[in-house]
């Protein structure tokens, strides 16, 4: 048993795309057209991360409590987690495109963490080892 996917609530599919894919480095899995339940016209778009299982439904905004949920899908508390074998480098490619990260690195009993905002403005952990200096 796996979790398959979840869903990010996000303004539009394009410019989430390129956040997911070009930003982030995930792949793109599926873009097909789709229809909504009452039969209206949407996209089916899954990103993931290389080599993952899981991945995440790009889902359009669709109507005026959904738009309100953009970018507060869980209430204001990070909600997404990415682990990178790599910290550092993660870190500076993220920074070098423009990800907006709310804090600087440091480590925890876990590993090294900076939270970051996603394109819709959720926020996430970005996680990895520990820092080789840390003693």
């Amino acid at each position: 048993m796996h979790v398959e996917l979840i869903t990010i609530i996000v303004a539009e599919y394009d410019a989430a795309i390129r956040f997911f894919v070009d930003v982030l480095g995930f792949d793109l899995v599926e873009d097909v057209p789709s229809t909504t339940n009452d039969g209206r016209p949407k996209r089916w778009v899954v990103v993931r991360p290389p080599g993952a299982r899981t991945g995440i439904l790009l889902a359009q905004a669709d109507g005026e409590r959904q738009s309100a949920a953009v970018g507060d899908q869980v209430a204001g508390r990070v909600g997404f987690f990415l682990r990178v074998d790599d910290f550092d480098s993660a870190y500076a490619r993220m920074t070098a495109a423009g990800v907006e990260f709310l804090t600087q690195p440091r480590d925890e009993a876990y590993g090294r963490i900076a939270v970051f905002r996603d394109i819709a403005g959720n926020k996430w952990d970005l996680l990895g080892p520990s820092s080789p200096n840390e003693g």
